[in-house]
């Protein structure tokens, strides 16, 4: 297990030696011994946290509800930057889905979620507390993120895909940084916007101009933790200026540029997500 430090804190990051055979599914393992008020950044991908052992992560949530244990979380969630994670002895696997797969894993649309955070049982029932058994009782971190990786390829072997023409235009946005033309996709697909737009949100959980805001802000939010300056940042991100770039920031996440530089929930994804980066683009299908 690795060790993250930052500032006085330390987490214990583990990464699977091989990727998912889930396409759209990357994890990672972390065991936070004081996890202090982590302020929680908005993602374009939806998240699964499973946790296990003595500890419990708490989410202490902007409408003031506290939400414990496994949860799952929309794309998007935390935008406002008042959602904010804590807990002792915390361990789990932290699980990102692709929009794309998310519906089939889950067994519901991601748009059901609307960018909220719901414990895991109350879609899984059962099976949730399986799986946090079963993670419990094995003995090494590969063990566990074996034990995900067949839980999720069940679960997705089993739900309905998305339409491909979705599937593709989400992949345009991911691998243009969320700088594709988003007029377009539809023209490129054969669909007529109203369409596109209809079932983009409806299997995806969101619209595409909100998952091209959310993938662009991404993409700049990890330039800014490398140490790259803002108006660089905003010049290549695709932002009118460093202050529309700020205004942004703001908006998705409470807080500056610089704030948002050094916050531990993106600083560590170097680490728990080594291989962060564009998504192959499949060709569209027409229908």
């Amino acid at each position: 297990m690795q060790t993250f430090a930052h500032g006085a804190a330390t987490w214990g990051v583990e990464c699977p030696r091989r990727p998912s055979p889930v396409a759209g599914v990357t994890m990672a393992g972390f065991h936070v011994p004081d996890l202090d008020a982590l302020r929680i950044v908005p993602h374009p991908a939806v998240t699964l946290l499973l946790e296990f052992g003595d500890g419990t992560p708490v989410l202490d949530c902007a409408t003031g509800q506290q939400r414990r244990g496994s949860l799952v979380a929309g794309p998007g969630f935390g935008t406002g930057g008042a959602v904010r994670a804590r807990g002792v002895d915390v361990a789990c696997v932290q699980v990102r889905l692709s929009p794309v797969i998310a519906r089939a894993v889950l067994g519901v649309p991601p748009a059901d979620l609307d960018g909220a955070v719901v414990p895991l049982d109350d879609l899984w029932g059962r099976e949730a507390s399986r799986i946090r058994e079963r993670l419990a009782n094995v003995s090494s971190w590969q063990e566990r993120f074996a034990l995900t990786d067949l839980l999720l390829a069940r679960r997705y072997e089993a739900g309905p895909p998305v339409d491909p023409e979705v599937a593709w235009a989400w992949h345009r946005i991911v691998a243009g940084h969320g700088l594709t033309r988003i007029d377009g996709l539809a023209d490129e697909v054969g669909w007529s916007r109203k369409r596109l737009w209809s079932r983009f949100r409806s299997q995806l959980g969101l619209p595409p101009k909100r998952a091209a805001k959310l993938v662009r802000f991404d993409h700049a939010a990890h330039r800014l933790v490398a140490g790259e300056g803002a108006a660089r940042v905003a010049a290549d991100t695709g932002y009118a200026d460093q202050s529309h770039l700020h205004r942004d920031v703001r908006a998705l996440t409470g807080a500056t540029p610089a704030t948002v530089a050094g916050e531990p929930f993106l600083a560590v994804d170097d680490m728990a997500w080594p291989t962060r980066g564009k998504a192959a683009v499949p060709q569209p299908h027409h229908s």
